[in-house]
C-alpha cells in the first residue's frame, strides 16, 4: 500500500479499511489537474526561495514525464496507491529521488484535493457551456426556419391557442440561455485558488498564493483557509445547474416523444436517433428522448447526495467530503452525453408542417379570437364567451372546425357574425395580431431572433 503517511502508526492499516478509505479508483480522473497544480506549486516554491532552480527543474521535468507516460498508456495508475496525489508523488520520488520529496512542501492533501476538484470542475463547466451553446445554435436555426410554421399551443396538454413552431422552440431557447448564464455565474464565483491553505490553518512557509492563483488562471487566492479546504458549494451549484439543464431537456424530450407518436405525427425522428422493436416491425422508438428523460433522475440523485453529505460536516475538512467526486463525475458525464445526443436528435428530425397546422385548426385554437371578434363588434365578453362555446359544441357534433362552418351556421348562433369572421379566425391572423414582444407573430419573432443572434455572437 503506497501512502503518504504512517510515521504516527505502529501497525498496518487493515486491507479492508484501506480499500474503504482509498479514492484512487475515481480521483484518478483528475490526474492532469493534480499534476498541473503541482507544477504551479513548484514554480511558486522556487520563486520564493524554498526550492532551488535546479530542484524546480528536476521536479517539473519529472512531473511532465509522468504526465506523458500516463497519457500514452506507458504508465498505469493502479489501486496500489491510496489516491492520485500518492501516485504522483511516489512515482516522482521513484524517478528523481530526494528532490521529489520536496514537492509537498507548504501544502496538505486537503488544499491539494480542493484545488484539483476546482480545476476539474472549472474545465468541465467550459465543456458544458460549449455543449449548451451548440444546442442554442440549433434552436436558433430552427426558430429562423419556422416563423411561419403554425401549430397549436397547449395548456394542460389541451390545445389552447395557435402559435408557431418558432415561438415554441423560443421558449426552450430562453430556458437554455438561462442555463448558460448559470454556468457562467458558477465559473466566476468558484474561480479562486485554495492552494496554500494547508490542512486548515495555512502554513508557516512564505508562500506567494497570488502567484499560484495567477499561474493556474484563477481570479485570485481564496481568503479563508478553513473555508478553502471545506467548501464544496461550487459542486452543489454545478449539480443544481445541471439538474435544471436536465429538467429542461426532459420537458423537451417529453414533448418530442408526444410529437413523434402516431397520434400526433408533428415530427419524425431520424433513424440515427431511433430504435426498432425486437418483435413489432412497425415500431420506431424515440429511445434517445426517453433515455434523456430517464437519466434526469440520475443527476437529481447526485445533487441530493452531495447536499446530504455536506449538511452535517463541521469545519474544516472531513473524510466525508471524499464523497463529492464519484456522483459528480457521473453526473457531468451524463449531462454532457444527454446534451450532445439531444442536440443531434432535434437537429436531424423532420417537421411535418401540414400536420401541425391541421392540428391547430381542428383543435379550436382560434376560439378565443372568435370571442374577440364578437367583443370588437359590441358584444360583452361574457356573452361572447358563451356564444363561442355554442359554436365549439356545434362543431364537435358536426365533426368540423370553426373554419369549416358556413356563414349561415354562424348567424344561426349569433347574427353579429359577418363574412370577415373567416379572416379574423384564420391561423395567420390569430398569430399575426399578437405583436407584443415575446408573442408569436412573425414581426415579434424576428425581433427576438435578432436579439438571439446578437447574444450568440457575444458568447461564442
Amino acid at each position: 500500500m503506497a501512502q503518504l503517511w504512517g510515521g504516527r502508526f505502529t501497525k498496518e492499516t487493515d486491507q479492508l479499511v484501506y480499500n474503504f478509505n482509498a479514492s484512487i479508483t475515481f480521483d484518478q480522473k483528475f490526474y492532469k489537474e493534480d499534476m498541473e497544480g503541482s507544477m504551479a506549486h513548484v514554480k511558486m516554491l522556487a520563486a520564493v526561495g524554498i526550492l532551488t532552480e535546479e530542484e524546480r527543474d528536476q521536479i517539473l521535468s519529472g512531473i511532465k514525464g509522468i504526465l506523458v507516460d500516463v497519457e500514452s498508456g506507458k504508465l498505469e495508475i493502479t489501486s496500489e496507491y491510496e489516491d492520485i496525489h500518492s501516485f504522483v508523488e511516489a512515482t516522482l520520488i521513484d524517478r528523481i529521488g530526494d528532490a521529489g520529496k520536496k514537492l509537498h512542501t507548504g501544502r496538505s492533501r486537503n488544499d491539494q484535493v480542493a484545488l484539483d476538484m476546482r480545476l476539474y470542475t472549472r474545465k468541465e463547466i467550459e465543456n458544458l457551456k460549449g455543449l449548451v451553446k451548440e444546442l442554442l445554435r440549433v434552436l436558433h436555426r430552427l426558430m429562423k426556419e419556422h416563423v411561419d410554421t403554425f401549430m397549436p399551443g397547449f395548456t394542460h396538454l389541451q390545445k389552447a391557442q395557435p402559435i408557431t413552431l418558432a415561438h415554441h422552440f423560443g421558449a426552450y431557447m430562453e430556458m437554455f440561455k438561462r442555463d448558460y448564464g448559470r454556468l457562467c455565474d458558477i465559473y466566476e464565483r468558484m474561480n479562486y485558488c485554495p492552494l496554500g491553505s494547508g490542512a486548515l490553518a495555512g502554513t508557516t512557509y512564505p508562500l506567494d498564493r497570488d502567484m499560484t492563483a495567477e499561474l493556474l488562471g484563477f481570479n485570485g487566492p481564496t481568503l479563508n483557509s478553513m473555508d478553502s479546504v471545506s467548501d464544496r458549494d461550487y459542486v452543489i451549484e454545478l449539480l443544481s445547474a445541471m439538474s435544471t439543464i436536465m429538467m429542461h431537456l426532459s420537458r423537451f424530450s417529453e414533448e418530442i416523444i408526444i410529437w413523434n407518436s402516431n397520434e400526433y405525427r408533428f415530427v419524425e425522428l431520424d433513424d440515427a436517433y431511433s430504435t426498432g422493436s425486437s418483435i413489432m416491425p412497425q415500431k420506431k422508438n424515440p429511445d434517445i428522448a426517453e433515455l434523456v428523460r430517464g437519466k434526469t433522475g440520475r443527476v437529481y440523485g447526485a445533487l441530493m447526495q452531495i447536499l446530504t453529505t455536506m449538511k452535517g460536516i463541521p469545519l474544516a475538512y472531513n473524510k466525508d467530503m471524499q464523497e463529492d467526486k464519484e456522483f459528480t463525475f457521473d453526473a457531468i458525464d451524463t449531462v454532457k452525453g444527454c446534451l450532445a445526443l439531444f442536440t443531434g436528435m432535434i437537429d436531424t428530425m423532420t417537421v411535418n408542417k401540414e400536420v401541425m397546422e391541421d392540428s391547430a385548426k381542428n383543435g379550436f385554437t382560434n376560439a378565443t379570437d372568435a370571442a374577440d371578434y364578437l367583443v370588437n363588434h359590441g358584444v360583452p365578453f361574457r356573452d361572447a364567451h358563451g356564444i363561442v362555446g355554442q359554436l365549439v359544441l356545434y362543431c364537435i357534433e358536426k365533426n368540423i372546425s370553426l373554419d369549416d362552418m358556413s356563414l349561415e351556421e354562424y348567424k344561426a348562433i349569433s347574427p353579429v357574425f359577418e363574412e370577415d369572421i373567416y379572416d379574423a379566425i384564420s391561423l395567420k391572423t390569430c398569430v399575426e395580431k399578437r405583436e407584443t414582444i415575446g408573442a408569436p407573430s412573425k414581426a415579434s419573432m424576428e425581433k427576438v431572433i435578432a436579439i438571439n443572434e446578437a447574444y450568440l455572437n457575444e458568447i461564442v
